[in-house]
């Protein structure tokens, strides 16, 4: 049976959340230089058609949309799971501009209504699990992050992409030194896939989710979503994309890298050093399932053909 939106959760409650979003004055980002104009108003709660595509979708109903965009992991916004929702108005989504360059024949910056026209637009409805042991089901909105990396015609040297997510505390407080004293990460935030998996059909350019644009603290405007992986893998509000011939230095690597190394896939044989990955606990459940290897997305099992995932966690 075809999925409509009304199925997934009520028109009004879904707006009732995007009274917590803010929508004017915005920024632009070129060669990863960041200068602010005041123009177009952020598309707060817009409508965003996509078809369906029903060869990515979990057989589970999705999470609540209230869920999904209250309770989150977005560190530029604080360490709190109700951080990102509670300040999330101070992100500015519009205009915003996507440089992709590095070991590529044609570098160049896509502002957000070029990234929208790459690809048609498609819903995957995708399970997302975070490495502290909780999941969701979302209708993502995007389509294959290939389809924006063909544009710019890797070079045969690349082996890597590097992610980059905006660097500014104006729009994201929590990347202020003084903000609750904290201070773990190094800004701006990092992340990483090997060519292969950015180019493989799963890996997901977002631009929304539950038939509307991204919610600023989700990673608005647009962001990658890589089902397989931990959360954190699937970086948000990114402004650059490079590509490379080196591993990226992530994030939560140079943070803790005996916690979070480069390939963070779904993998219930290897716990965190600070609790066991066996389980999982779906946000809006009571009960507890068992985690499954790449995060039930088997078809991913042939990038890692040979490899020791535990030393490769």
């Amino acid at each position: 049976m075809k999925l409509r939106h009304s199925d997934v959760t009520p028109e009004k409650l879904y707006l009732s959340r995007r009274e917590l979003m803010a929508g004017a004055a915005a920024l632009a980002i070129v060669g990863g230089d960041v200068t602010r104009e005041a123009t177009a108003a952020a598309p707060t709660g817009a409508p965003l058609a996509a078809t369906p595509n029903h060869a990515y979708r979990v057989a589970d109903p999705p999470t609540k949309v209230e869920a999904a965009t209250t309770y989150n992991n977005f560190y530029e916004f604080g360490t709190g799971k109700d951080d990102p929702a509670r300040l999330a108005a101070t992100l500015k989504p519009r205009p915003w501009r996507v440089q992709v360059d590095g070991l590529c024949a044609k570098p160049r910056a896509f502002d957000i209504e070029e990234i929208l026209k790459v690809a048609p637009l498609e819903e995957r409805i995708y399970s997302l699990r975070c490495v502290e042991a909780w999941s969701m089901v979302i209708p993502w909105i995007g389509y294959p992050l290939a389809a924006l990396l063909k544009q710019v015609e890797p070079r045969p040297g690349a082996k890597y992409v590097e992610f980059t997510t905006l660097k500014d505390s104006e729009q994201f407080p929590a990347q202020k030194p003084s903000f609750l004293g904290f201070g773990s990460l190094d800004w701006p935030y990092t992340e990483g896939l090997r060519l292969d998996e950015a180019l493989h059909p799963l890996t997901l350019l977002t631009v929304g989710m539950y038939g509307r644009v991204l919610p600023n603290q989700n990673g608005a405007p647009v962001r990658v979503v890589v089902p397989w992986k931990y959360g954190f893998k699937s970086a948000k509000s990114i402004v650059r994309i490079r590509l490379t011939d080196a591993e990226p230095k992530t994030a939560w690597n140079k943070a803790a890298p005996q916690e979070y190394g480069f390939y963070s896939n779904v993998n219930p044989n290897v716990d965190h050093p600070r609790w066991s990955q066996a389980t999982e606990r779906r946000i809006g459940e009571f009960r507890r399932r068992s985690t499954l290897m790449f995060n039930g997305y088997e078809q991913v099992a042939s990038l890692y053909a040979g490899m020791d995932l535990k030393k490769n966690y």
